[in-house]
C-alpha cells in the first residue's frame, strides 16, 4: 500500500519540527538551553560551532516555529525555550535517542558505550534541572517515593501504562495536598496556571520518570527556597546541601 501525503495532513507539523532538530548546530543550541536560561545569540553561536551570519538564518526559523522565544533588552538579542512542553518534548528526545541508539547502531554503540557513560558527570546525573524542575537519580528516587507515599495519582481520564501516548498527566491526592502545602506549594495556585498541572517526564539518564509541569517547577522552587538545593557554576548542575543531604535520606530512608 502506498501512503498518499493526504494521509499524512493531520500532522502537519511533524516533519518541519523533525528537520530544524535534525541540524546539529540547532539541536546543540537548544540542548544549552534546557536549563531554563536565556542566553544570548553569542553565546548560543559559539555553542553550535556555526558562524554568525549562519546562526542568524537558524535563529530565525527557531523563533519562527515557536521553538524559541527572543528577548531583547537594548542591543542585546536573548533567547530561550519557549515553553515547558517544548523542553519537556526536547528531553523525551533526548532519551529516546539514547535508547534507541543500541538497536540502530550495535557495533558502534558497543564500541562506544563506555565513553558515552563517562561523558555524562557523576553530579549531572545525580541531581540537574530539566528546564525548570528537577531531574536525574534524585527526582527520580523522590518522585517513586510520592507516587508510593500516594502523594501523586494518574489524573482521572488519563491513559496509563501501554495505552499511554506521551507524559501522563497527574494529580494530587488529598494527602498530598496536605504534604505539598507543607513544602509551602500552593496546589491552587499552581493548577490555576497557563500549563499542565503535574505530569511524568522521562528522565534520559535514568529512563525513569520524574514529576514534571508546573506542580514539579513549585517542587524545585520549594527545595532551593529551603536550602536543600542550590544552583552551581556548571549549568544545570544542583548541588544537595548539607541541610538536603539530611532531609531527603529522612524521606527516602523507607522507599
Amino acid at each position: 500500500m502506498t501512503l498518499n501525503h493526504d494521509d499524512a495532513r493531520p500532522f502537519p507539523g511533524l516533519s518541519r519540527i523533525g528537520s530544524l532538530l535534525a541540524d546539529p548546530g540547532r539541536a546543540a543550541m537548544l540542548w544549552s538551553l534546557m536549563d531554563g536560561c536565556a542566553r544570548p545569540a553569542g553565546e548560543l553561536t559559539m555553542i553550535a560551532g556555526i558562524s554568525p551570519s549562519a546562526a542568524s538564518g537558524h535563529f530565525s526559523r527557531l523563533v519562527e516555529s515557536g521553538l524559541l522565544a527572543l528577548e531583547i533588552s537594548g542591543r542585546h538579542r536573548y533567547y530561550r525555550i519557549a515553553t515547558p512542553d517544548i523542553a519537556m518534548a526536547i528531553e523525551a528526545l533526548a532519551n529516546l535517542a539514547q535508547a534507541s541508539a543500541p538497536l540502530r547502531e550495535p557495533a558502534e554503540a558497543h564500541r562506544q558505550a563506555p565513553r558515552r557513560a563517562s561523558a555524562v558527570p557523576l553530579d549531572m546525573r545525580y541531581a540537574r534541572t530539566c528546564y525548570d524542575h528537577l531531574a536525574g537519580e534524585l527526582a527520580v528516587r523522590l518522585f517513586d517515593r510520592m507516587l508510593k507515599s500516594k502523594w501523586l495519582e494518574v489524573a482521572a481520564g488519563a491513559p496509563s501504562g501501554s495505552q499511554r501516548p506521551g507524559p501522563t498527566a497527574l494529580d494530587a491526592t488529598p494527602q498530598g495536598l496536605n504534604e505539598f502545602a507543607r513544602l509551602g506549594i500552593d496546589l491552587a495556585a499552581q493548577k490555576a496556571r497557563r500549563r499542565r498541572f503535574a505530569c511524568t517526564c522521562i528522565d534520559w539518564s535514568e529512563r525513569r520518570p520524574h514529576l514534571g509541569g508546573a506542580l514539579g517547577a513549585a517542587f524545585l522552587d520549594a527545595c532551593t527556597e529551603h536550602r536543600w538545593l542550590e544552583t552551581t557554576s556548571k549549568r544545570r548542575v544542583l548541588r544537595v546541601t548539607p541541610a538536603g543531604e539530611q532531609h531527603f535520606a529522612a524521606v527516602l530512608a523507607d522507599a
